[in-house]
């Protein structure tokens, strides 16, 4: 039971916030309605392509191509930084950082450096965070706030683009903090990659593409994750994060419920008209900002602000982004991990990149 309550706080708590809200609006009806279905859908076909793809050794594969082209600790920083931003548009950032945090500290292992290592990281991280927010499948709550409020790709790429782009040139920008020290790094280039698995998962993926661009239903998306899953790789099924899952359910629950409660409506009703950003931005430093999101989206009809604030909220603290919790904790369970100095230089880096970004957008970008 510890180890349960240690490894799904955020599950646990959201659960626990569910059931306390049943006991003002006691289960009827209207509970139906709470659940946004296509949205866990998605969730749940994505991320079965995604660990088919990691089954077949996609990642390893392309990570090896992109690291022969490095020579130095700067440079090979950035060869993982940007695998992560760009790769995360696609994969979502968790799937990006639990891809490329390990290879990290596998190619970093040999170099006694574990002041760069830990930059890295924490540029990865950021990485990963800010270049999910440049798709609707880049992360969980752009897909939430996507169908929630029907956007249009235009209308959701248009919003993210500049937070997107400034936020890339600033990690850019910062592995200049890094040493040009040679570096040496492992790869794998004996990799085999199976191509019949890997063309039934990027049928999966394509169809998961088209469902979220609503061309197909989510029903048929459904199928085709469990029969293409059941088909080349059934442990594919078991990998994917039920837990994420069960967590929308219980704030699906729990959002639906207290927006029924008259008073509560009314004050967040008040306090977010105008303040979309700043709001949701705040209240991912301390809840994160997937269930921030989800709280949140009942109670305005601006889903552009409020995405963007829950986007530009992932930065700040090691709570404000469950993925960035997911590379602090790989990290914290190598060999000579420093948690302590992690802890300090994600705080300094992202709140240094956090700041200016909702300056821009709250003052220059309207």
């Amino acid at each position: 039971m510890k180890k349960f309550l240690r490894s799904q706080p955020v599950l646990v708590i959201s659960f626990i916030a569910a059931v306390i809200t049943m006991f003002v609006i006691p289960p009827d009806k209207e509970y139906i309605g709470y659940i946004n279905k296509t949205v866990l859908i998605q969730l749940f076909s994505l991320m079965a392509a995604v660990a088919g793809f990691r089954n077949v050794g996609i990642f390893e594969k392309a990570t090896s191509f992109m690291l022969k082209k490095a020579g130095t600790v700067r440079r090979l920083a950035l060869v993982f930084i940007i695998l992560c931003y760009f790769s995360s548009m696609l994969v979502t950032n968790d799937v990006a950082l639990l891809t490329f945090v390990p290879l990290t500290l596998l190619v970093f292992s040999g170099m006694n450096d574990e002041k760069s290592l830990i930059f890295t990281i924490v540029l990865e991280t950021i990485a990963a965070n800010m270049g999910s927010m440049l798709t609707p499948i880049g992360n969980p709550q752009n897909l939430f706030v996507y169908d929630e409020f029907h956007l249009t790709a235009g209308q959701f790429i248009t919003t993210m683009l500049p937070a997107g782009l400034i936020s890339g040139a600033m990690l850019v920008l910062l592995t200049l903090f890094l040493p040009k020290t040679a570096c040496i790094s492992e790869n794998s280039e004996n990799t085999k990659i199976k191509p019949v698995p890997t063309a039934g998962f990027a049928v999966l993926f394509a169809v998961c593409l088209l469902t979220v661009f609503r061309v197909i239903p989510d029903w048929a998306c459904l199928i085709a994750a469990v029969a293409i899953s059941l088909i080349f790789d059934r442990k594919v099924l078991a990998k994917v994060d039920y837990a994420l899952l069960a967590t929308f359910v219980c704030f699906f629950v729990f959002v639906g419920n207290i927006a029924r409660i008259e008073p509560v409506r009314e004050f967040f009703s008040e306090i977010l008209v105008g303040r979309e950003l700043i709001v949701t931005c705040l209240l991912s430093q301390v809840i994160s900002n997937v269930p921030a999101t989800v709280m949140l989206a009942g109670f305005t009809d601006n889903g552009t602000q409020l995405i963007l604030g829950a986007d530009i909220g992932g930065l700040g603290t090691i709570i404000a982004s469950l993925a960035s919790l997911i590379s602090f904790q790989i990290y914290r369970k190598s060999e000579n991990s420093k948690s302590g100095r992690y802890l300090l230089t994600f705080t300094g880096v992202s709140v240094c990149m956090l700041i200016p970004l909702l300056l821009v957008h709250m003052f220059l970008i309207k």
